[in-house]
């Protein structure tokens, strides 16, 4: 017997999979370790597609919700530990209000095509246009940050117009709208050659990676992935509970 997912409903189908999934897990009915239904069975108890299926289990995995071994099966995954970062800032006030000079070097300004990966964090179809800029901004004169951005063109039109020695991207985008939701997600990473190269490394250290996706009007605008040195750089959230 199959439970229909509702055809009415504005969501995305694959959005109403995820859902389905996570408030099961939420609820306790399945804990930490529970192995979830197949694709297969997941197909057939919610009348979808096994590519809307797929997708809901691989934006699960990347959200860290669930895990999946290769011929095994997927598995509620144990909540990573995960601190919030408060505030929305843009390094160069940081840079500035810490008795420093701030100055950019653009490495790159250019129109691209999502790839699966980009399609999926901005809920597009892969192929669409996304506006992309490298930017590496300096205090004083040692590099500090690589900024890289994939920006909607509905959101941003005359992005690519933009001076951004002049102006950077977070104050252009702030000042078309502020954004309603903003996640935050820090990793540890080994630096690519390019990395090192941009920061001025002279052997690889580990490096901190901010990734951020922010929504304006139930949409997804902005993707950034913003990379430092861990000598140099460290993140701070403070709050009153």
């Amino acid at each position: 017997m199959s439970l229909v997912l509702g055809k009415d409903k504005p969501t995305a189908r694959y959005e109403q999979v995820k859902a389905y999934i996570t408030e099961r897990i939420e609820s306790g009915e399945w804990g930490i370790g529970h192995r979830l239904p197949s694709e297969s069975e997941l197909v057939e108890l919610l009348s979808v597609s096994r590519m809307t299926v797929h997708r809901a289990l691989r934006e699960l995995t990347s959200e860290g919700v669930v895990t999946r071994a290769q011929g095994v099966g997927t598995f509620v995954a144990e909540p990573a530990q995960r601190v919030e970062l408060l505030e929305l800032r843009d390094i160069a006030d940081d840079i500035v209000s810490n008795g420093h000079i701030h100055t950019t070097k653009i490495i790159s300004l250019d129109v691209i095509r999502a790839d699966s990966d980009l399609a999926t964090a901005f809920g597009q179809r892969p192929g669409a246009r996304l506006f992309h800029s490298i930017i590496v901004h300096f205090e004083d004169d040692t590099p500090l940050q690589v900024e890289e951005r994939f920006v909607s063109p509905h959101f941003a039109p005359d992005y690519m117009e933009q001076d951004f020695s002049a102006t950077h991207p977070h104050r252009h985008l702030s000042s078309i709208a502020r954004p309603e939701e903003i996640e935050h997600v820090v990793f540890a990473v080994t630096p690519s050659v390019d990395i090192c190269t941009l920061l001025d490394l002279d052997e690889p250290e580990a490096c901190l990676q901010l990734m951020r996706r922010t929504w304006v009007d139930g949409r997804v605008v902005m993707k950034g992935v913003f990379t430092y040195s861990g000598s140099r750089y460290s993140f701070v959230g403070r709050y009153r509970p």
